[in-house]
């Protein structure tokens, strides 16, 4: 107990939750934005993949990084085009929708990595984000700020921003409204298909970019298996966070709270418990908060429901 009381008390394991807590804030808010409009998105896993080798080919062939992110994001709203079209305007199965577009964003990223560097045994590797040093002045949270990149300082903006949008403006208003009630929305003239799609995009280019992170920030490469189920752990946490912004940003902290911290058990070399148990920890725990909260959980009336103009 000592122990881990001297863990979370160290900056260091700060900067680790922050920088672990980042994809998962961008993944996230993608899956809120998509189930708010009542659309379940399951290809957040794939588009996480294609999002982090997009960004990554793009600055690899010379683009900066920003530019890269703008890639990722845009590979992950095209992505999203198609999951609405299939599911908004075609009304297919939202859950066999997501996993087609899972594997296929998945497979074809695989694919066109083989094909531009057939004879690499080691991933290429590119300049990636910076930490930013010049906040290390700021009182108790410098040096744990300083040590992030830019993108993580974007994920915290980009938390209230989603709020503001959802909760003080018209169009997050059409967003929640078709996902709670398209038919009312219709009445009131929005066009349910056009809201909906609209925020599928938004929502995956925002998994894009948080698989871009991983590729531009927290590593300088794209490998296999990188993405290592973080989007579904998005879709759990969107449950935990009963769909607001607010509580997305703590779910994913307290997910990425337990990793950074098993991983510190792991490397204190006690030898006390298997590494497997520490490895299931953070899982563990968050099932167990999932369970609590998931109850009480105000879920989008419309969620999964498809829905066809005129009908009521």
């Amino acid at each position: 107990m000592t122990e881990a009381i001297d863990i979370i008390a160290s900056s260091a394991f700060w900067i680790a939750v922050l920088r672990i807590a980042t994809p998962l804030i961008f993944g996230t808010l993608g899956v809120l934005l998509c189930e708010r409009a009542g659309v379940l998105n399951l290809g957040i896993e794939g588009i996480m993949v294609a999002g982090a080798f997009a960004g990554w080919l793009a600055v690899y062939h010379g683009a900066g990084l920003w530019t890269g992110v703008l890639a990722a994001a845009g590979v992950g709203a095209a992505l999203g085009i198609l999951h609405g079209v299939l599911t908004v305007v075609l009304a297919l199965s939202q859950h066999v929708t997501g996993l087609g577009i899972t594997l296929f964003a998945s497979s074809l990223s695989y694919y066109v990595y083989r094909v531009s560097f057939p004879k690499v045994d080691t991933p290429p590797t590119i300049q990636p984000f910076a930490g930013m040093p010049v906040l290390d002045g700021v009182p108790l949270i410098g040096p744990v700020i300083a040590a992030q990149t830019p993108l993580t300082l974007l994920a915290l903006v980009i938390v209230p921003a989603i709020a503001y949008v959802l909760y003080r403006t018209p169009a997050g208003l059409a967003v929640r409204m078709v996902g709670e009630n398209p038919a009312a929305a219709e009445g009131q003239g929005v066009d349910v298909m056009r809201v909906r799609i609209g925020a599928i995009a938004a929502g995956s280019a925002l998994m894009g970019v948080a698989g871009a992170f991983l590729t531009l920030s927290a590593f300088n490469a794209f490998f296999f298996n990188m993405i290592n189920g973080r989007g579904w752990i998005c879709v759990a946490l969107v449950v935990f966070a009963s769909w607001r912004p607010g509580k997305a940003l703590l779910g994913a902290m307290l997910f990425a709270a337990f990793d950074a911290l098993q991983l510190r058990l792991q490397q204190s070399g006690t030898g006390a418990l298997p590494y497997q148990l520490y490895l299931m920890l953070p899982y563990l725990l968050s099932i167990a908060a999932l369970a609590l909260v998931a109850r009480r959980a105000a879920y989008p009336q419309a969620l999964m429901k498809p829905y066809r103009k005129g009908e009521r």
